[in-house]
């Protein structure tokens, strides 16, 4: 499975997609929705659009958010993928797909994983979690998905801002198995 697919919403840490994104589509076929609320969190945070994103990645394949149609919706295509990748995921996005909502492609492609058996990961970027939050992390994990909070690791020692991305886009590829250097394991050298 050296396909993967991406999708960036709008929950804050932005970041974690964008490296995610520069990691990934340097070994892999890259696809990757970026939600409206997600292009207005890139823009606040990094201080680029969509169009940058097209311009430093121009393997990757990115569809509109209201593209129903495209070929990700399908489960005969989504099969053929390692992973689908929500990073980070809004608190929005994980209700819509906790409850079976489908009001654009992101939602759509994260419930065909989940019928399909294909990895899903979201990288879940709240705090405080409400007993709602909770309630469809546990319905999401007990559907099959992975559920990941975006918190960095200490142990590695991490000397910048950087390291502590690094660590939770580790974090994130060790989910659906691509291997990496981006941190230093527990008790490695």
């Amino acid at each position: 499975m050296n396909r993967y697919l991406l999708c960036i919403t709008g929950a804050s840490g932005v970041i974690y997609g964008y490296r995610t994104l520069q990691i990934l589509s340097e070994r892999f076929k890259v696809e990757a929705i970026v939600s409206s609320a997600g292009q207005t969190v890139l823009k606040e945070e990094l201080g680029k659009g969509i169009s940058d994103l097209k311009r430093e990645f121009p393997s990757v394949e990115f569809y509109d958010e209201r593209d129903l149609c495209a070929p990700v919706a399908s489960g005969s295509r989504l099969t053929s993928y390692g992973a689908v990748l929500v990073v980070p995921c809004s608190t929005s996005t994980l209700a819509s797909v906790a409850c079976g909502v489908n009001s654009n492609l992101i939602h759509r492609v994260c419930e065909v994983a989940l019928k399909e058996r294909v990895k899903l990961v979201m990288l879940v970027r709240e705090m405080p979690y409400s007993k709602i939050h909770l309630e469809n992390m546990l319905r999401l994990t007990e559907a099959g998905a992975i559920i990941l909070p975006a918190s960095p690791g200490f142990y590695h020692h991490p000397e910048s801002l950087e390291d502590m991305i690094d660590f939770v886009v580790g974090k994130v590829l060790d989910a659906v198995g691509v291997k990496h250097n981006l941190y230093k394991r527990w008790k490695e050298g």
